[in-house]
């Protein structure tokens, strides 16, 4: 038995290089010629805030979006080249990849159309997100063991709290809250970007090292490696994007990106029961959504602002940092939050 699970976690170790490494080549190979189509079909480029910092409207006027739908091309992929795709939990992600990448999608293209910052109201993508992620959570809690099935781990312990029905509306927060925070991150260049790179490495390795490993049975044990695969497609796929959105970006992942990728990272936190270490890790994400809920609820009680502008990182901005070095700081911190979410499995 040791030498089969030595064997297969090897195998699957390649497998997980081998996705990382074909989804950032697809990304790579393919950009120039994409980014090419999208100016072709979208002449003004994405919408920029006017609500925004005043130096955006006239650096990335003109920047196509929807570079997203390149990444979860290259994502949907890798993973298909290299997983077991006999593994329910890996089409689950595949589905929340398509759902929320059409939603992003669509708020894209009415953005292009009516060459607005603001299409989809949130209302009716809230109620999209809530709907598919209570499906999904439903289908991941039916293939969970019944101990554990509506338990959250608690990080650093071996402790884990049934929730009983309560998980249910926690894990969509999750989902959910992870979609729109990665979203909201979205606003400079290669900001989300290197975010999701490092959340979806760190979240690998957690998959690779044990996601339910001491717990479960052989077979099981397996299932939830095998996450580690799509992991490593998103983090690879991020990565090959980073190359065109540093910047000066040459494409906008836009939200059928950061809805999409978000709305993975929370699905693939839920499955291998690592929702609390999800906000640790991604720490920087939590800081962006926390910073528009503060701005939006002050502002609506006392009609004077917190933060210069939200999300955070514009704050800064308006304070004279460079978009590079916000974006540079930022990665920063998230480095240091994935290593501090990745000690849990030395304990």
């Amino acid at each position: 038995m040791f030498t089969a699970l030595f064997t297969l976690k090897t195998t699957i170790l390649i497998r997980t290089i081998a996705a990382f490494l074909t989804a950032a080549f697809v990304v790579l190979i393919c950009g120039n010629k994409f980014i090419f189509i999208l100016h072709r079909h979208q002449k003004s480029g994405q919408p920029i805030r006017t609500d925004g910092p005043q130096s955006h409207l006239l650096t990335k006027k003109g920047t196509p979006t929807m570079g997203g739908l390149l990444i979860l091309f290259s994502i949907i992929a890798s993973t298909i080249l290299w997983c077991n795709l006999s593994n329910l939990f890996i089409w689950l992600c595949f589905a929340v990849i398509i759902i929320f990448g059409i939603t992003g999608f669509i708020d894209d293209y009415v953005k292009i159309k009516k060459q607005t910052s603001n299409a989809m109201t949130a209302k009716m993508k809230l109620i999209l997100q809530i709907i598919t992620s209570l499906i999904v959570i439903s289908l991941i809690s039916i293939n969970t063991l019944p101990t554990e099935r509506f338990s959250l781990n608690i990080p650093y312990s071996d402790f884990f709290l049934n929730l009983s029905w309560l998980y249910i509306p926690f894990a969509i927060i999750v989902i959910t809250g992870a979609s729109n925070a990665v979203n909201l991150s979205d606003g400079l260049d290669g900001l989300a970007g290197g975010l999701c790179l490092t959340s979806f490495t760190a979240f690998m390795i957690l998959a690779l090292t044990f996601g339910y490993g001491e717990t479960n049975s052989y077979n099981n044990h397996l299932q939830y490696q095998e996450i580690s695969i799509i992991c490593a497609a998103a983090a690879g796929s991020c990565l090959g994007f980073l190359w065109f959105n540093s910047a000066p970006a040459k494409v906008f992942m836009g939200d059928t990106g950061s809805l999409a990728l978000g709305a993975l990272l929370g699905t693939i936190a839920v499955i291998i029961k690592q929702e609390i270490l999800l906000s640790i890790i991604g720490m920087v994400f939590v800081i962006e959504a926390l910073s528009v809920m503060i701005q939006v609820f002050w502002y609506k009680r006392t009609k004077r602002r917190i933060f210069l502008m939200a999300p955070i990182h514009h704050h800064f901005e308006q304070l004279g940092w460079k978009e590079t070095t916000v974006v540079a700081r930022f990665q920063i911190i998230a480095l240091i939050s994935a290593v501090i979410g990745l000690t849990s499995i030395l304990l």
